[in-house]
């Protein structure tokens, strides 16, 4: 146990931003778990709508520090990918159709 009062504070420093930090952890997780499902349903327009809100709130986690700025980037490119495949996919579907 810390004895020093500066070690006490970082100590309950410590303890406040790793709440943070997981909170902020826990909303993207949920923002891709909805983007996930849209992907799912194969609907490109509701999926778009949905990578922009994960894309946000990526950007907003990097700006924090919680997560590294080239880490926010690599998922927003991946699940970028996985919108233009499924636009691709539906346009493809789309024209077959017609």
């Amino acid at each position: 146990m810390a004895h020093s009062l500066s070690a006490k504070k970082r100590i309950r420093q410590n303890a406040k931003q790793r709440a943070r930090n997981r909170a902020r952890k826990d909303m993207i997780k949920d923002q891709m778990k909805s983007f996930t499902a849209a992907v799912a349903t194969g609907d490109a327009g509701k999926a778009e709508a949905e990578l922009r809100k994960v894309a946000s709130r990526l950007d907003k986690v990097a700006s924090k520090g919680t997560l590294h700025s080239n880490t926010a980037s690599r998922k927003r490119s991946r699940l970028a990918k996985r919108v233009n495949a499924l636009r691709k996919t539906g346009a493809g579907t789309t024209a077959a159709q017609a």
